[in-house]
Formats: C-alpha cells, sequence, structure tokens
C-alpha cells in the first residue's frame, strides 16, 4: 500500500520510541531501521524529539484513554505519544499530525486502531490547554524528567536545578576538534566559511570551534581524513588535563568510542605507548576505526577487557597516565541522549558506583609511583563524582589531588570542588556536564 509523504516516516519514529519506552533498547539500537533512508534525519528528529519530552505527554494521553497508555500495545502507544508530540512541538499544522497518524496506523498494520487514534488525537486537540496545564503542576513532568531524576538534581545542585532541567531538553550545538598536526583551528573556521558555514572558535579551549548550524559530519570539510572530529567542549578537556609528556606509557581505559583516544594521539605524538580498552569488542573496533581515519590505528594497541577484574592489565608494565572515562548515569548528556531519561532507574546508580569504585581502584594500582589518573564522568550525580573520589581517597593513601593545571584555561562556569571540577550543563560554558577529577600517585606515603 502507497501511503502519502510522511507517513512512514511517522510510523517508523513510532517503532523506535516503542523499542526504546517499552522494550528497553537505546535510541541508536532503535533508530538503525532508518539508516540509509532518505528521511533518515527528519525520523531521528521525530524520534528523539518525542523521547525528549515524552515524560510531559504521557501522562497528558491517559487523560485520554480508557486505560493507561502502558497497557496498549507497544507501537499504537508509541504513535499515540508521538502523533502528540508533532501536535504540541513541530511547526506543522496539527490537523495535519493527525491525519499522518490515522495513516501511520494502517502502515504499522493496526487499520482497526485508525478511528481511535483519530478520536483520541482530535479530542486531546480540543483540551489541550487544560490536560497540559495540569501535567505542568509538577516541576519533573513539566520539564519531562522521571521524578527520581528531578529530586536527585534538586538535593545536590539546589541553586542550579531549573537550568539543568531545562538544559535536558535543549538542543546541543555541535562543537568540533581540530587536530592540531594537520591545521588551526582558526585556519579551518576560514575553510568552514569559504564552504558556506559559519562556526567561531572557542576562546577557552584551543582547538575547538563551535559551528553556528549544525550539518552532516560527512559533509565536514577535511573529517575523512582526520583534520576534524566531533566532540563536545567538555569531553575535549579530559586529554589536556592529563598533562601529557613525550615517552610516556599511557591507558585509555573504557576508551570506546574513541575520540578521547584520537584526541590523546593528536596533543602527545611521542608516547612510548598507548593502549586503549573496552569491554565490549564491537564499540573497540570503533576505536580503531576512528584511528583509521587520521592514519594512527598503528599508534596504539587494543584489548578487551572487563576493568572490574583486579587481574585484567597485571600483564601490563605500569602506566604513566590513565584516563578513565567511567561507565555512568550520562546525567551530564540527556540533551544529546533523551532516551536516558526513559531507561535510566534510580536503582541503576548504586551499581554503577560500584562498578565506578572498582575500576578506579584496579587502575589506580597500575598507576606508576608519580604517575597520574584522570578520573571523568559525563555525570552530575555526586555519587558518582566527587563523593567517590572523596571515598576512594580515604580509603588510598598513596592517592592525593592535583589541582587544575594552570595551563589548561578553565571553561566560564566550572565549580571548584574539594574533590575535583564539575560542569554543569546549561552553565555559561554551553558545555555537556562533565565532572573531572585528577589524582596522582606518591611516590612514598610518608
Amino acid at each position: 500500500m502507497k501511503f502519502a509523504p510522511g507517513v512512514e516516516t511517522l510510523a517508523l519514529a513510532a517503532r523506535a520510541v516503542a523499542a526504546v519506552r517499552w522494550q528497553g533498547h537505546s535510541a541508536d539500537d532503535a533508530l538503525g531501521s532508518a539508516e540509509g533512508r532518505a528521511d533518515r534525519a527528519a525520523v531521528r528528529a521525530i524520534a528523539l524529539g518525542t523521547m525528549r519530552w515524552l515524560i510531559r505527554q504521557e501522562p497528558a494521553l491517559n487523560g485520554l484513554m480508557p486505560r493507561p497508555l502502558h497497557q496498549s500495545p507497544p507501537e499504537l502507544a508509541a504513535l499515540l505519544v508521538t502523533a502528540l508530540h508533532q501536535i504540541v512541538y513541530s511547526r506543522g499544522a496539527p490537523e495535519v499530525s493527525v491525519h499522518l497518524a490515522v495513516d501511520a496506523a494502517r502502515a504499522l498494520r493496526q487499520p482497526r486502531s485508525a478511528g481511535f487514534v483519530n478520536a483520541v488525537l482530535r479530542r486531546f486537540m480540543r483540551e489541550r490547554d487544560a490536560l497540559l496545564a495540569a501535567v505542568d503542576e509538577s516541576r519533573a513532568t513539566r520539564t519531562a524528567h522521571p521524578p527520581w531524576m528531578a529530586q536527585a538534581f534538586a538535593a545536590a545542585w539546589p541553586a542550579q536545578v531549573d537550568t539543568l532541567l531545562d538544559a535536558g531538553n535543549a538542543h546541543p550545538p555541535m562543537t568540533l576538534r581540530v587536530d592540531p598536526a594537520q591545521a588551526s583551528a582558526a585556519h579551518y573556521v576560514g575553510e568552514l566559511a569559504a564552504a558556506g558555514h559559519a562556526a567561531n572558535v572557542l576562546d577557552w579551549r584551543p582547538g575547538a570551534l563551535q559551528l553556528a548550524v549544525p550539518m552532516a559530519v560527512a559533509s565536514l570539510p577535511g573529517f575523512r581524513d582526520g583534520r576534524v572530529s566531533v566532540q563536545d567542549a567538555a569531553a575535549q578537556l579530559a586529554v589536556p588535563l592529563l598533562q601529557l609528556a613525550p615517552g610516556q606509557r599511557v591507558l585509555d581505559a573504557c576508551a570506546a568510542p574513541g575520540g578521547k583516544t584520537a584526541h590523546l594521539l593528536e596533543l602527545e605524538p611521542a608516547l612510548d605507548s598507548l593502549l586503549a580498552v573496552d569491554i565490549d569488542a564491537a564499540r573497540l573496533a570503533l576505536v580503531r576505526r576512528g584511528l583509521e581515519r587520521q592514519q594512527r590505528a598503528g599508534r596504539a594497541e587494543y584489548r578487551v577487557a572487563d576493568l572490574r577484574d583486579p587481574a585484567a592489565l597485571r600483564d601490563r608494565a605500569l602506566f604513566d597516565r590513565i584516563l578513565l572515562d567511567a561507565p555512568c548515569s550520562a546525567t551530564g548528556v540527556i540533551r544529546r541522549h533523551p532516551d536516558i531519561k526513559l531507561l535510566r532507574r534510580a536503582d541503576d546508580i548504586r551499581g554503577m558506583t560500584l562498578a565506578q569504585g572498582t575500576i578506579l581502584a584496579n587502575l589506580f594500582a597500575r598507576l606508576a609511583p608519580g604517575g597520574e589518573l584522570l578520573y571523568c564522568t559525563c555525570s552530575v550525580l555526586p555519587e558518582e563524582n566527587e563523593r567517590l573520589i572523596a571515598a576512594f581517597r580515604d580509603a588510598t593513601p598513596e592517592a592525593r589531588n592535583l589541582p587544575w593545571p594552570e595551563s589548561v584555561p578553565p571553561p566560564p562556569g566550572a565549580i571548584t570542588l574539594r574533590h575535583g571540577t564539575q560542569l554543569l550543563p546549561g552553565g555559561p560554558a554551553g558545555t555537556d556536564g562533565f565532572y573531572y577529577a585528577r589524582l596522582v600517585r606518591r611516590t612514598s606515603t610518608g
């Protein structure tokens, strides 16, 4: 059956929403079926937008349903919430969104639901203001965050909680990292301008620039030959904070997808060795592919290993520098990955902190005396960050904090803590949320 333009796009977006919301898949996995389609960007925009606002939209729909939305067939529930997102947030006429949703029910092989979809969405259009006003009485649902997360943000950052919640719904900028061996950021801005793309260099992060309007990665001048990579400015701080020098043995732990691995070799090409480790072989392959793009794949070694195992790296000499970008709640990058709001649970945090603490202890034991370890996360939760480092310091006499180095300009709005530094999303730097703690292994405990 041939459908009008936009129907299959809406149906595919709804399928992706169903896979995330009711089947627990990540957005990246759920959107895989749209790869290679001409409407790929539209499918992604609709699906991710729906995920971003679903926690606000779902209770509004529940007021119109004979039973709670989650008790409906997943693809039908997803179609309703996706169409509602289009009615509320898209620039199209609401009536058009309703017509597309009715046909999308047929595209999803649920023709008997078409009339129901039409009735529910038209009733929402009539009662929209009252339904959303009732939903918006709660700060958590008004900002489309799970209540536990909104409460955790408020407890950790009471003065910044509204900014944090609003930042989770913002559209992130596209920030690039220029390989200094191939070009300066200022030169690359000129190259972009010649191609009709405006950008500006970040004055606090050499080598970083921000596009005025995001564009397809493959269309970036020099992307294919590794002259430029996409990386948030907060993530671009990790490697400079390691204070690299020629001849060092370096470990990039939890390395995938490899942006920081490449940055290590960009900033210090004369390392003695670089070992990239990840628990997932498929994701570790992404690290190699990224270095192949830069023609640096042979400058690193690669190992699949579970770093919770204290024996994982015992066959290696001690490292002079260790970068531990620890697996975390990712509460600092929700604006890029709105599915986090749907997938993450309060109970997950305890398991994550246990894993983080175990990995940190195991890796610190592989650090040479006088060596430095950078612990970082894309979390804004203190239990994964400052509290974890404080507990580690209390249990590890040979560990000592290092201050922010004078050679690295601090980003605007960076919060200096007793243990480490926190960047919050929505802050003056305009970056993702990130935490950094620099640790050095004493040469003696005296």
